[in-house]
Order: C-alpha cells, then structure tokens, then sequence
C-alpha cells in the first residue's frame, strides 16, 4: 500500500502548489475601476450560471445515485457520488480562477507581453493542477479505504468484484457530470459569442467585445463557463476513467497473482500519475518567452520539459512499483515490466503527435487556416466548403497516429499495452489542461482592454496572447479526444473481460455475420452524429434568441448603440442561462439510455447473447464514430476561428472587407462545431462504454 500512499501524497502536493499559485495570481493588480467593474460582471454571471447547472446536475444526479444503490449497493453509490462531486468541484474552482484572473492578465498587459503571459499561464496552471490533483486523490484514496480500512481483498472474487464495480461507480459520476458541464457550457457560450458576431459584427457593424453591446457580457462568461469549467470537468472525467479502466482491467486480466503483486500492478497507474504531476509542475516554471517573443514557443518549452522529464519519472516508477524484469502472462501473450514502459512511451509519443497536427490545422501560420482566409476573398460559401474540407481532412493524421499506437502497444503488452500507454497520456493533464485553462483568460483579457478602452498597445498585446489561446484550446480538445479513444478501447475490453466472468456459459458471438452485431455498429455509430446534431440545435435556437434580445435592446434604446446609455447585460445573461440549462438535458440522457435500450430491446427480440452482442458492437460503433465526428468538428472549428482572426490581422483586406465578413459567417459556424458538439462527444464516448459495465455489473448481481 505504500505505493497507493506515494500517490496520494503527490497528488497532494498538486493540490498545494495550485492553492500556492492562485494566492500568486490574484495577488496580482487588478486593473483601474472600470476594469473591475466588467470583471465584477463577468464573475457574477459565471458563478449565477454554474449554481444554476450545478443544481440542475444535483437532482438528476441523486436519481441516478438511487438506482446506483438499489442495482449495485453502497460501494459503488459511494464511488459514484464521489466522483460527482469532485468533477463538479475541479470545474467550479477553474471557473473561479479564471474570472479572476481575465483582468489581472490584461492590467498586467500594460507592463509587458511576459508579464501578462505569466498571470495568465499561471492562472491555467493552477487548474491544470488541481484537475490533475484531484483526479489522482479521487482514484488513489477511494481505492486505498476499499482495500485497508475495508479491507476488501483481491484475491476473493466477490470482493474484488466490489472493488471493481466501486472503481467503475467512481468513472461514472465523473462521466455524467463531465457530460452535462461540457454540454451546457458549451451552449451558452456558443449561443452568446454565436449572437454577439450576428448582431454586434454583421449587423451593427461593431468590433467583437464593444460595449455597447448587450452579448458582450455574456460572451465573456461563456468562455469561462464553457472552455474553463467545462474543460476541467471534462479532463477530470478522462482521467479518473483512463486510471480507473486500467485498474479494471488489470483486475479482471490477472486471475492468478497473489493479492500484493496485483495491488502493486493495479497501483501502477497511480504512480504514473503523482510523478507526472511533479513533472508538470517543473514544466510551468519554464514557461518564459525568448528573445523572438513566441508566445507559442514558450508554452511549448514548458509541454517539452515535462514531456521530457516524464520519461525517467515513468521509469522510475514502474521500476518501483514491478520491476523491469517482472513477467507476466495474459492469455498467450507473455510481457514485462519494461513492455509496460516501453508502450507508456508510446503514449507520450502520441500525445506530442497529436498536439503537433492539431496545431498544424488551427494555427495561422499553417497552410489548412491560410486556404481557408484565401478561399474567403470568393465569399461566404466558400470559406464553408473549404473549412468543411479542412475539417475533414483534420482527422487523417490524428487517426493514423492512433492506429499505430494501438498496434505497437499491442505488441507489446497487449490489451495491457494500450491501456498503460492511455495511462501515460492522461499523466500529462495537468500541463495539457493549462495550455487549455490560459485560453479563456487571455480571451476574457482582450474583452476587458476593448470594453475598458485601455489604449491599443494592450489590446496589441492580449490579442496576440489570444490569438495563441484559441490553439491552445484546439489542441487540448484534440489531446482529450485521443485519450478517449484509447480509454473507451480499455472500456470495451473491460466489458468483454466482464462478459466472460459474468456469464461464462452464454455464447456470444461478435463476428460480423451475426446481423445483431451489425445493427449494434449502426447504432453506436449513429449515435455521435445525433448527439452532435442536438447539440449543434440547441447553440441555433439559443443564439437566436440572443439575437432576437440584442435586437430589441437596440431598439428600444437608441443611446446604446450612441454610447450613452448602458445595455442590460444581467437580462441577456440570465436569457443565455435558462437557454442552455433547457437545452442541455435531453442530448445528455441519450448515451446513458441508448445501451440500455438497444440491450433490452434485441434481448427481447432475438435473446440474451445477441443483446450483448448488440450492446458491445454498439460501444465499438460509438469508438469509431465518435473519434472522426470530435476530431473534425473540433480541429474545423478551431481552423475557421482562426482564419477569422488572420484576416483581422490585415491579411486578405483586413477587418470589414469582403473577406472578413465571409470569414465571420464560417467562424459562426464553426464556434458550436468546436466548443460545443465537438468536446462533448468525448465524453459522451465514454460515459457509454461506462454504463455498459454498470449495466452487466446490475444484471449479473440480479
């Protein structure tokens, strides 16, 4: 158990070093009255949005706890309350530091590039941590009190299968709330910034954080709510189900191993995980720019230098924990510890991999954004096919990456291989959710020095610190959704494993001449394209009733758009917030319904084997489907946003040519595809493989 003990000492210290940091950023100035008169209001309007969510996600979460209970007893409840709660807590403590941060990063902007880069990374970095933090302490203590104070042992079947379904319990309450948070925020902010551009930038032909404009306000909080609170929850949720899975299935693969040597194996994860945290904490302090000012270079020094320290950390580790000679055998495949280290390698190759090609399609330097500014000189329809032909395009790379990386880590370890090489990425979210955590700072920051009139060589400044979060955001999305693919494959396998166990004498056929395994491909592949149809839905009717209040607003009060009157902010706020709790519901529901569904109705039509058939062709239908529908939505997205921005830079005619207002049209469209559909659908993957295991846990207690 020292093992367990090690880990959760180091997570926390992730959690020291985030209450350290914060004390350092909100120490920083604040900024002249104005400034923290806009910030006051964009606080406000986050912290009224997330109590709403938060109580909305409470109720239906305590209906959901209850079946928990009654199907799989008080462990599990346990583990899923627990992990509900604490994605609920990694996202709202991101959210307040960010909302704190957004005006100090743009007071500090006054003094320098550096200095206003430092606040803000800073302020990314304390998220970062205290997801990763959290997440780690989730895992590492709920499976230390099952298996010391309780003292369940997993050598004894019954009791290992209580640490198991606890395990998957924990996943659980992360995924359904991750779910909502990444859904809901991701439609307010779509629906404000979506309704800000149509009104305030095509209409009224106003620059984007004007204001005199009612959305502006809105905008703002929809970053935080959105691409803050909603990405922490979201990598929280990655990591507790990529740990827990590789836990899961390290207990259900090892039958055999004395109850020492598995808990060492099933530790190894955790491990992996405290030592990356103290890797990634030496990375933020190399966060510093050079002598050419690349913004993006020095956030890459500090991704390189904990990429790079990670490798002998890793090593340690599994030495520590199994020695590198320690062999041991699943099925007919025979492999060591160093296999297992070898195939973490893997995982961190391929998460440089793909944070490189997601930059390469959403940076402005990149020929994917350039061809899609230029195609914006012939009009609107042609900056949308070509950035649909970039989205597309977007997931050639990403998906070969993959592929190798399942291949190699197969041959290495097995299932065992691409469950510690999913580990080994998910050891980086605390410096991956940084980069993420600075974007919405630094876009709040450019909000504030517009709407606060600071002189230009700001707003200079915070555009450029912009410019760079709306990559950075890109490629942490891109990140999140090769993990998940490699979990949900960890997930799948652990429902085969389970199969096996639960119902040993039930023939369940997966081949493709079974129609039912066909129809279960069918479904599970449909179902990313529906979700992300409901979510693409919901921004539409949300923005337009942002565009139909802006309108009235205007009308109503012509001193508005002459500067002397002050719009009503809290109304389109508080509209923007009841539209997206509305909507937010029903799309959530449907990856927790839709394998309960599809196994009770084939079982009902064609008996129990081809439901579980169906049920497990469905999971790999959502795997394969979900990756291409993330992928693109998320890399197109980012791409138009950034072709907006390049043109605004003064390429093409610059800001209110032609060009621009073609851009802007592809920019709407794109905004729900990346910040909305797009990352919710990482999620979604998992939380249906999820709700499988529960669901065989349920029938086979029953």
């Amino acid at each position: 158990m020292n093992l367990v003990l090690i880990s959760i000492g180091l997570g926390l210290l992730a959690i020291v070093y985030g209450i350290v940091t914060s004390r350092q950023v909100l120490g920083a100035g604040a900024g002249n009255a104005r400034m923290q008169e806009i910030a006051g209001a964009i606080q406000e309007g986050a912290q009224a949005y997330l109590k709403r969510q938060y109580t909305t996600i409470a109720i239906v979460g305590v209906f959901v706890a209850i079946i928990v209970f009654v199907f799989l007893g008080p462990i599990s409840t346990a583990g899923f309350i627990a992990g509900s709660i604490l994605s609920g807590v990694a996202g709202f403590i991101g959210m307040n530091i960010s909302v704190r941060a957004n005006v100090r990063t743009a007071a500090a902007a006054q003094s320098g590039l550096q200095q206003g880069l430092t606040v803000a990374f800073r302020a990314g970095a304390v998220t970062g941590m205290l997801v990763a933090g959290l997440a780690l302490l989730a895992i590492a203590v709920f499976f230390y009190v099952l298996t010391v104070p309780m003292g369940l042992d997993l050598t004894i079947l019954a009791e290992k299968r209580e640490i198991i379904d606890a395990l998957v319990g924990l996943a659980f309450g992360a995924s359904l709330i991750s779910i909502f948070a990444r859904l809901g925020g991701g439609i307010f902010t779509k629906a404000a910034d979506v309704g800000a551009d149509l009104v305030g930038k095509v209409e009224a032909g106003i620059p984007e954080d004007d204001p005199r404009n009612p959305a502006t306000i809105a905008d703002n909080v929809g970053d935080n709510v959105g691409d803050c609170a909603g990405m922490a929850a979201d990598l929280f949720e990655t990591y507790v189900v990529t740990v827990g899975a590789t836990m899961v299935l390290t207990a259900l693969l090892f039958t055999g191993l004395a109850s020492a040597e598995l808990t060492a194996l099933m530790s190894l994860p955790l491990l992996v995980g405290g030592v990356c945290i103290v890797t990634s904490i030496i990375g933020t302090y190399m966060v510093r720019l050079g002598k050419s000012n690349n913004i993006m270079g020095a956030l890459y020094k500090g991704f390189i230098t904990t990429a790079v320290l990670s490798i002998p950390a890793i090593y340690w580790a599994t030495d520590y924990a199994i020695g590198m000679g320690q062999s041991y055998t699943v099925g007919d495949q025979t492999f060591t510890g160093m296999s297992l280290f070898w195939s973490m390698m893997v995982g961190l190759a391929v998460t440089g991999l793909i944070i490189w090609i997601t930059e390469y399609y959403t940076g402005t330097q990149y020929r994917p954004v350039r061809s899609i500014a230029k195609s914006s000189e012939t009009g609107h329809g042609t900056n949308v096919i070509q950035g649909l032909a970039i989205s597309l395009e977007s997931t050639a790379l990403p998906t070969l990456v993959i592929v190798v990386g399942i291949i190699v880590t197969y041959q290495l370890a097995g299932l065992m291989g691409i469950a510690f090489a999913a580990t080994s990425m998910l050891a980086l979210a605390g410096m991956v959710v940084a980069l993420d955590a600075y974007g919405p700072v630094t876009d709040n920051a450019g909000g504030i020095a517009e709407m606060a009139e600071l002189d230009e060589s700001v707003r200079e400044k915070t555009d450029a610190l912009d410019a760079v979060g709306n990559t950075t955001k890109a490629v942490t999305k891109g990140y999140a959704i090769g993990s998940a693919g490699l979990a949900a494959l960890v997930l799948f396998s652990a429902y085969t494993a389970d199969l096996k166990e639960f119902f040993p004498d039930l023939q369940v056929s997966f081949s493709l001449e079974n129609p039912y395994v066909i129809v279960g491909l069918l479904l599970g592949a449909l179902l990313p394209y529906l979700f992300g149809a409901m979510g693409m839905t919901a921004v539409g009717r949300a923005a337009g009733d942002v565009v139909k209040d802006v309108r009235a607003q205007f009308a109503a009060d012509p001193g508005i758009m002459a500067g002397t009157s002050r719009p009503n902010y809290a109304r389109t706020v508080d509209l923007v917030t009841k539209a997206a709790i509305k909507e937010m519901i029903i799309p959530s529901m449907l990856p927790v319904l839709a394998p309960i569904v599809v196994y009770f109705v084939i079982t009902a039509v064609a008996g129990q084997a081809n439901g579980f058939a169906a049920l497990g062709a469905l999971l790999l239908g959502v795997i394969v489907s979900g990756i291409f529908v993330a992928l693109s939505m998320t890399a197109g997205g980012g791409a138009w946003d950034n072709a907006k921005k390049y043109i605004e830079d003064g390429n093409h005619g610059g800001k209110g040519s032609e060009a621009h207002k073609a851009a802007v049209t592809g920019d709407t469209v794109g905004d729900p595809y990346k910040d909305t559909a797009g990352p919710a659908v990482n999620p979604m993957i998992k939380i249906t493989n999820i709700v499988a295991l529960l669901l065989l846990a349920a029938l086979a207690a029953g």
